[in-house]
């Protein structure tokens, strides 16, 4: 601690409400980066409470610090070597068992503690009882009860926290693990203590405990260290995977221990969760009631956005053309309205839909269903090839698929996660949902709710296939086990499910003013250049880009303007509507200006070839930022350059089998 500055680590396992005490603590003074060296998203917010300026981390969820994936690497090297004046270990007050684990190895750590336990409301309600002054007692730990969705015993943690954090050196609190493995360690322990700087650095005990469990990140760590052949040497006589077995058996053996007397649990036979999860889960309901679900989230979003969208696009329609008509001189006029309007502005009158879709896909997530979508997928996906984990980042593909390839780090095995990686790109982000919105609204009516929710589905059945192909050919191998803890349902607060949405649809508006403006910028100036042609006609520069392009997207029905507004939907998918809003000339007459009017009075787009057009943006390359996290996360030129070129020829051969054989059966 210095001065009235805390630094606080907020550490727990999945599903036990870490996310909404960090939002219950910071509110809106939050920060969204990654962690130095990794694509995994940091999280860190502020809170100034008492005269103390405390700054939250907000750790990745993890059951153990045991190095079997990223998460747990980052949150143990963050305990370890950040040295959090205080670290807050959420704990999930209707399951200790589980939860406790994870305590033990951060006492290990020689770490301030404070236990937020967690939901402590679902556990009176059946009837538990949890003695915190006990739990103190035994653990040495201070135990504040909390209800993060409700906000109860926050300011009480916080007290906590500013207590603790004032205290003078922390001691180690040890498991007993044993004669012959406490002899071990204690031969581990006066070796490291031999090399000053690193027993200065870690904790020595720890450190030995984890080499001795055979943690590669722990060797890594005293890499060129003078006492790296003398700790080799120890290694080399024991089973290091025995040794790991007996340690968690002796971490569980202590939680058995002290949770019979802190804790008197009521026997229920059947919970809430249980009855509701009987027909979620359920082995022949589970699938159809998801896909019900997911129907009828995308039949309200496009329901309650389109009053919403109609009075943006007609504000922009008019601003458009009042500034195309009334700037001086002419070409700067065109420039704000053909281009900086007629581009981003019209991208802007789909933030409804989006906005509307992030909320609803928040609010499942929040109330623990999204948890049961992976867990009723898992029995698909291992027949396809892929790992239950996988159906998550494939989800959170939905929103965006750069976040959701960063959260493929979770799964083990490499080629389970290179499979997720290459087919998480047909998982429809929301910069694609306003091509669809355009084109199912104009052109389908009614129906325009199930046809968006027909192109994700397609998107995961493209994703499905293709994890078919690669692991019976590329990629072969059996998937790993799944296992995951169904975490209880709850009623999503509107605050957590309003956070989550801004979070996800903000990424929207900042491509709006950077990305997007770029992209309509330099759409304008091709379609005003050379000076003297017709806006936007064949004779200027985008149209002679149009027209070499046009033979190539001729046979899937597309003109130069959708070949066009293709070419710079690889920059972002957003641009897809920015350019056609831009190449139809928006601002030019603003009794045309609306971009729906605009696309629906085109003779050479109708239904046919406009649910081509939705299906090829769906299947066509990912847009650069997730080329780019390919590129990072595979480490591999060669799988990056295969995930264009297979969604290029999946994406034309789809448009071009709607086109052809659609216009076969008269459908044109």
């Amino acid at each position: 601690m210095t001065n009235n500055s805390i630094r606080v680590a907020l550490a727990g396992n999945p599903n036990v409400g870490k996310t909404t005490i960090f939002n219950a603590l910071t509110g809106a003074k939050q920060h969204v980066g990654n962690w130095p060296g990794v694509t995994v998203e940091k999280k860190t917010g502020s809170k100034k409470y008492n005269g103390y300026e405390i700054q939250f981390v907000d750790l990745p969820g993890t059951y153990s610090l045991t190095a079997y994936s990223i998460d747990e690497v980052i949150a143990r090297d963050y305990i370890v070597e950040e040295k959090p004046d205080v670290v807050v270990h959420i704990v999930d007050a209707t399951n200790l068992e589980r939860n406790l684990y994870l305590t033990t190895q951060l006492m290990e750590l020689g770490a301030r503690i404070v236990i937020a336990l967690n939901m402590s409301d679902l556990a009176e309600n059946r009837g538990d009882k949890i003695d915190t002054k006990k739990m103190e007692k035994f653990l040495e730990i201070p135990v504040v009860k909390t209800v993060a969705t409700k906000g109860i015993g926050i300011d009480q943690l916080l007290d906590t926290v500013i207590k603790e954090a004032k205290k003078g050196p922390h001691h180690e609190h040890m498991i007993g693990y044993g004669d012959d493995i406490e002899e071990k360690i204690n031969q581990m322990e006066n070796i490291l203590e031999g090399d000053i700087t690193l027993s200065k650095k870690y904790p020595s005990r720890w450190l030995s405990v984890k080499l001795l469990e055979g943690d590669d990140e722990a060797l890594k760590k005293i890499e060129g260290s003078p006492v790296l052949d003398q700790v080799k040497n120890i290694l080399s006589t024991i089973n290091k995977e025995e040794y790991e077995a007996v340690m968690a058996d002796k971490r569980y053996e202590a939680i058995d221990v002290i949770v019979p007397q802190v804790a008197s649990r009521h026997d229920e036979k059947m919970t809430a969760s249980d009855m509701i999860d009987r027909v979620f889960t359920h082995k022949y309901f589970g699938i159809p009631i998801f896909f019900a679900l997911m129907w009828a989230a995308f039949e309200l979003t496009f329901t309650f956005s389109v009053p919403f969208m109609d009075i943006l696009d007609s504000a922009f329609a008019w601003l458009a053309g009042a500034l195309a008509d009334n700037v001086k001189p002419d070409w700067f006029g065109s420039l704000l309205g053909d281009g900086i309007v007629g581009g981003v502005g019209f991208v802007l009158v789909f933030i409804p839909p989006i906005f509307i879709l992030f909320l609803l896909l928040a609010i499942l997530e929040d109330s623990g269903y999204l948890a049961r979508a992976a867990f009723i997928m898992d029995r698909l996906m291992t027949k396809i090839g892929l790992h239950g984990r996988s159906f998550v980042p494939m989800l959170m593909g939905f929103g965006c698929n750069v976040p959701a390839i960063m959260a493929t780090r979770t799964i083990e095995d490499k080629n389970d996660r290179l499979t997720t990686i290459l087919v998480n790109p047909f998982m429809s982000c929301g910069a694609r949902l306003p091509v669809y919105v355009l084109f199912a609204g104009a052109f389908f009516g009614r129906q325009a709710g199930t046809v968006i929710f027909s192109i994700y589905v397609l998107g995961i059945v493209a994703a499905i296939l293709t994890a078919k192909l690669l692991r019976s050919t590329l990629l072969k191998g059996d998937p790993a086990p799944f296992i995951m803890e169904l975490p209880p349902y709850r009623v999503p607060t509107a605050k957590a499910a309003t956070i989550h949405m801004w979070q996800r649809g903000s990424m929207y508006l900042k491509k709006a003013g950077t990305v997007i403006l770029l992209g309509a910028i330099m759409i304008w100036t091709l379609a005003t250049f050379p000076w003297g042609v017709e806006y936007g006609s064949e004779d200027s520069y985008a149209g002679k880009l149009g027209k070499v392009l046009e033979p190539l997207v001729a046979p899937l029905g597309f003109d130069w303007r959708i070949a066009v507004a293709l070419l710079f939907g690889f920059v972002a998918k957003e641009i897809v509507i920015g350019a056609l809003g831009v190449l139809y000339g928006l601002g030019e007459d603003a009794e045309e200006a609306n971009i729906s009017d605009s696309v629906e009075a085109d003779p050479k787009i109708f239904a046919l070839n406009s649910l081509g057009l939705m299906v090829f943006t769906l299947l066509y390359m990912p847009c650069i930022a997730t080329v780019g996290i390919i590129k990072k996360e595979t480490g591999s030129w060669k799988w990056m350059l295969f995930a264009i070129a297979y969604g290029i020829i999946l994406a034309w051969t789809a448009a071009f089998l709607i086109f052809q054989v659609g216009s076969g059966l008269g459908y044109d």
